[in-house]
């Protein structure tokens, strides 16, 4: 398992003034890096690093590095949201954590302070103090929890299905 950096957030308003951070950090500018930069400025939130190769035409592995590079920097932090590939996005003011759904994969952004009390609870229960930016909150979306599915997770109240019958669990979520 891979540590999350421990660079402190640096979030900047521009493109413009985070390389001009960076080069006054002593970090060289390529264009690759530039591109990258460039790219997660413009999109719209977390986007792959495959995403990111694919749309600026460079090899997935120059894009790893120099996320990577970012985000020891405290420019560019990544999140796991249900069974996606990391997932790459500039730090910013407005800090999210994330609830994602396992059957249709909707994603909600939500303030941390919102799930307060449940990181109380985790916190007066076991001791650990939760986060939820690397890692989402998974479970089912409303509109999930109330369809009934083959092979998804079941609401409490609902019977387990017979142990003889073989449910196949959908893949590509």
């Amino acid at each position: 398992m891979t540590l999350s950096p421990d660079a402190p957030p640096l979030a900047f308003a521009n493109l413009a003034e985070a390389i001009g951070a960076l080069r006054g950090a002593g970090l060289r500018i390529s264009t690759p890096r530039r591109l990258v930069l460039e790219a997660l400025f413009a999109a719209p939130g977390p986007v792959s690093a495959a995403e990111l190769a694919r749309e600026l035409s460079l090899d997935e592995s120059s894009v790893y590095r120099n996320l990577e590079v970012l985000e020891q920097r405290g420019v560019v932090r990544h999140v796991h949201l249900g069974h996606s590939a990391g997932l790459y996005a500039l730090v910013s003011d407005d800090v999210v954590e994330y609830l994602c759904c396992e059957r249709c994969a909707k994603v909600t952004a939500v303030p941390p302070g919102r799930l307060d009390t449940i990181r109380e609870r985790i916190r007066d229960e076991f001791g650990y103090t939760a986060r939820f930016t690397h890692f989402a909150i998974v479970g089912l979306c409303p509109d999930c929890a109330r369809q009934p599915h083959a092979g998804a997770a079941r609401p409490p109240d609902t019977p387990a299905p017979p142990s003889d019958t073989h449910r196949q669990t959908p893949t590509g979520m």
